[in-house]
């Protein structure tokens, strides 16, 4: 554990020890371990609490350094005194979700029944499964209610659960560029994943881990897939056009001509250094499995029903990973099921990943909807 004057912490929980947690694919785990980060200070009451969950290549670094890449926290624009999540205010919990690769427990950490690392032996997760556990974290941290859960992507997927499963100890939620199931084509562009992982050589069936050669180039691959998803074609155009990397004509063969190329190959090649492969796969299938309305009897404003939690769902004009259309799903359910929710569509061209770059808009309405929640809670920071 660390701990920096801006009460930055860096922690590791051990759970699970007493009462194994039941996971949805029928079996259970014991003995995991929980990485989080925690940025501000908790107030006498504990109600000011806010859980961030991160997207599918995210960690609990949300707000401070990487240890292996040695960047800032990919939500530094949004965490910090002063900032939208006001560490003078809140006081902010970040885990590393269950199935990750960051400090908690994975495919690559060691199955106590072997001695070997899991590989696939590691259970099927979920993303109610993480949840779950998170709600462990809360006990343990002695939270009895998150003032707020938040996350974009996988993380809005979380954001939804916890009000879904947990209501009581969740007072509001911002579910941001998420949907309430996963769609064909975001199954299929992660199968195109999964499939470059899997017929790279040195993936081995899941057992590469006592092997200096690991399957770096398939999970690169499956990386550069993934993030042409994350953009929009506008920014494509704005940021590289037909640009050509590095030179003045075409080499007429397969080196990286345009700019790009030149990116995407960036993007993977730094990818590799901080995540596990068989990770990838087993958080990609948990969004797939994802589906609220499944989980329901069909009904996705039986998700919410009788629900006290406060929402604010927003989406990105030129998100078409998870278009607005998905994230109108979620409100029409929530208002059928007599909830308080608002909802914002963001006018942006820089597609899904605008929840992790300066939006100022993003930023106004997210401020404002805690502000106006914690005037309604009788928050004290």
């Amino acid at each position: 554990m660390s701990q920096s004057p801006e009460h930055i912490e860096i922690q590791s929980v051990l759970l699970g020890n007493d009462t194994p947690l039941p996971l949805d694919c029928g079996t259970s785990i014991s003995d995991f371990n929980m990485a989080y980060c925690t940025y501000g200070t908790l107030n006498a009451e504990k109600s000011n609490a806010i859980l961030i969950c991160h997207a599918l290549t995210g960690d609990q670094f949300a707000a401070s350094r990487q240890p292996v890449t040695g960047k800032n926290g990919w939500w530094e624009a949004m965490i910090g005194a002063g900032k939208v999540l006001d560490t003078d205010k809140y006081f902010i919990v970040c885990s590393n979700v269950l199935g990750g690769c960051m400090g908690t427990t994975g495919p690559k950490d060691i199955d106590p029944k072997t001695g070997e690392p899991y590989g696939l032996n590691f259970p099927i997760i979920t993303i109610g499964d993480m949840v779950r556990a998170q709600a462990r974290l809360q006990d343990y941290l002695e939270i009895d209610s998150w003032f707020s859960v938040i996350g974009g992507s996988m993380g809005g997927m979380q954001a939804l659960q916890w009000a879904s499963a947990y209501p009581e100890r969740c007072f509001s939620a911002i579910p941001i560029a998420c949907a309430p199931r996963h769609s064909a084509q975001n199954i299929a562009f992660h199968e195109v994943g999964r499939q470059a992982v899997m017929a790279d050589p040195n993936w081995q069936g899941g057992d590469y881990y006592a092997s200096e050669n690991k399957p770096t180039s398939g999970l690169a691959v499956a990386r550069m897939a993934a993030h042409v998803t994350y953009l929009s074609e506008a920014a494509l155009h704005r940021k590289f056009g037909r640009n050509l990397q590095d030179r003045d004509n075409l080499t007429y063969g397969f080196d990286a001509d345009f700019q790009v190329e030149s990116y995407l190959r960036y993007q993977g090649i730094n990818f590799v250094d901080r995540f596990d492969a068989n990770s990838y796969l087993y958080i990609t299938r948990a969004m797939d499995y994802f589906d609220l309305a499944q989980d329901h009897g069909g009904s996705l404003s039986k998700a919410f029903d009788n629900t006290k939690t406060r929402f604010c769902s927003v989406s990105f004009s030129s998100d078409w990973l998870f278009p607005t259309a998905e994230n109108r799903d979620i409100v029409h359910a929530l208002i059928a099921a007599a909830a308080n929710v608002s909802f914002v569509e963001v006018e942006t061209d820089k597609g899904h990943d605008a929840f992790l770059l300066e939006t100022p808009e993003l930023f106004k309405t997210v401020q404002g909807f805690l502000q106006s929640t914690a005037k309604s809670r009788g928050l004290t920071t």
